[in-house]
């Protein structure tokens, strides 16, 4: 049985409001560590934020936070394979309800390619992405079939992206989703400083249960961080 911490909330604007808070303090706290005068590492802060349906208010709250966004770099868990100001496109949500307000500054580092093929720049893109690794603070959802980013039980994809050695992005093609997607890999995930798991719904809650019995993580890929060797705190409301 896999034992992680939980914190419930009486609704989900609660829980929304009080996961930004929560994430923000984070990134403050992450932030004045790389500035202290001793610290010679990346000074630069990554956040790491889902798409789909849920986490809009989420994103919404945090932009109103205060905090050096100009330091922070902030990258999606994954992306569909669709044009960059698509409707279906994470990018699309995370610069519409994230990047204003306060969080205007931050810079954002998409995903998508110049042109119409990804392959030619798959490469480049990872290499985008690795430079802002580990990621400081990491929200992730989670689908009532147990994927978490886009890794999707029996997806095309899935074994190179839970490989130990797998690189920062793997292209996955779930069989149920209209189209191929980039998500961060295990090892890209599982190097977080802290990670939250933000749920609604009682399918989902469900869905948790499950997924904290052991079992193989291929099966319920949020296993991947549920059993990260960081701080990881699940987050409900019905």
């Amino acid at each position: 049985m896999i034992e992680v911490a939980r914190q419930d909330y009486p609704d989900r604007d609660t829980l929304m409001r009080n996961l930004a808070e929560l994430v923000a303090d984070q990134l403050r706290a992450a932030h004045a560590t790389k500035h202290r005068p001793e610290h010679a590492g990346r000074r630069r802060v990554t956040l790491a934020v889902p798409g789909g349906t849920t986490p809009g208010p989420f994103l919404d709250a945090l932009s109103n936070f205060e905090l050096a966004w100009e330091d922070v770099d902030v990258i999606a868990t994954d992306e569909r394979m669709v044009p960059e100001y698509s409707d279906r496109a994470n990018s699309k949500l995370i610069r519409e309800r994230l990047l204003r307000n306060a969080a205007i500054d931050a810079h954002f580092v998409h995903y998508h390619a110049a042109g119409t093929f990804l392959e030619p720049v798959l490469d480049t893109i990872r290499e985008r992405v690795a430079e802002r690794l580990p990621i400081d603070v990491a929200v992730l959802g989670m689908g009532a079939d147990m994927h978490t980013a886009s890794l999707f039980p029996g997806a095309p994809g899935l074994a190179e992206a839970l490989a130990d050695d797998a690189p920062t992005l793997v292209r996955v093609e779930p069989a149920a989703q209209p189209e191929a997607r980039l998500t961060l890999s295990a090892p890209a995930l599982r190097g977080a400083e802290v990670i939250h798991i933000l749920i609604t719904g009682e399918d989902k809650l469900a869905a948790l249960a499950t997924a904290l019995a052991d079992g193989p993580v291929a099966e319920a890929p949020i296993r991947v961080a549920l059993t990260a060797p960081c701080p990881v705190t699940v987050h409900y409301a019905a």
